[in-house]
């Protein structure tokens, strides 16, 4: 069973990708009992007619019992200026949760959706003392998306001519896009980009969500499908390599902090953390990514 503790829009698109495409079953927990049940009775109508599987909304926590995997979509607000504004509270949440969880199925693997996703990622690992391996931060694999996306537009070609797009460190301002590693239509991205470019789009990753806010009120179907690929990996242990939070020891030369790496993902979890070389530019900005996070972790 896949559990979602979170019934907003993120939760809900989330369940209808798990039910559309039959994973397994679904119960998405929500402090209004009745938001959970709406989206449940709404989503049921897209179980395909030959599937098994069944959606059920609640309040009750005790009802996660027995789950696989756990997804932590709750916010305790609408964050408008930064992804931290709101961190005191979502911490309390999350540590909260964390117990929840830890009471009724200490042996799921959880994916964390809630911002600030690196800190939350890091606080509910200690908070459970849950393997690390089981402990994912789902963001920069969004951001990953958001490069990609951007590059195709700054050169009018399609999303599938650029490869190795990928976003590392914080879910916020200090994010580090790998442009070293990217190549477009074959070629190193660093031989057509320089770098007045690359700031220009590091900055538009890095505001992505509040250029998407100027038309709707906050990303969804995004974040939704990246976290349902996961899911997708863990439950038909299909090798997945994406870019997410994990806290680290020692990799990257970074301790005591959790942030976007890249991982390989299968049905355990995390199976590897994957070290990739970065140039001396890139490397400096992960270090600063880090030790933002790691500061914020030592607010509170």
């Amino acid at each position: 069973m896949i559990s979602i503790i979170g019934s907003g829009r993120v939760g809900a698109s989330i369940a209808f990708l798990c039910i559309s495409n039959s994973l397994d079953d679904v119960l998405l927990v929500n402090r209004t009992k009745s938001k959970a049940i709406g989206e449940a009775l709404d989503i049921s109508n897209a179980i395909p007619e030959n599937s098994n599987v069944s959606i059920h909304g609640t309040d009750d926590f005790s009802k996660i019992s027995g789950s696989d995997i756990v997804v932590i979509t709750a916010s305790t607000g609408i964050y408008l200026k930064n992804r931290t504004e709101m961190m005191d509270a979502q911490v309390k949440m999350i540590k909260e949760i964390a117990n929840q969880i830890k009471k009724y199925c200490p042996l799921a693997i959880i994916l964390v959706v809630s911002n600030p996703l690196d800190v939350l990622t890091f606080v509910f690992q200690k908070e459970t003392q849950l393997s690390r391996n089981k402990v994912i931060g789902i963001a920069s694999s969004l951001d990953s998306s958001r490069f990609r996306y951007l590059l195709s537009e700054k050169f009018k070609i399609k999303q599938s001519q650029i490869t190795n797009a990928l976003v590392m460190g914080e879910h916020g301002d200090s994010m580090v896009p790998v442009f070293s590693r990217v190549k477009i239509n074959e070629k190193n991205a660093l031989e057509i980009i320089n770098e007045v470019e690359m700031k220009v789009i590091s900055t538009e990753i890095q505001n992505y969500w509040k250029s998407l806010r100027l038309f709707k009120s906050r990303s969804q179907f995004g974040i939704a499908k990246n976290t349902f690929d996961v899911i997708r990996s863990i439950i038909k242990n299909d090798e997945l390599v994406i870019s997410a939070s994990i806290v680290l020891n020692g990799e990257y030369g970074e301790k005591d902090v959790s942030m976007g790496i890249p991982v390989k993902i299968n049905k355990n979890g995390v199976k590897e953390i994957i070290e990739i070389k970065l140039n001396e530019s890139e490397s400096k900005l992960l270090k600063i990514s880090a030790q933002t996070i790691r500061d914020y972790i030592k607010s509170f």
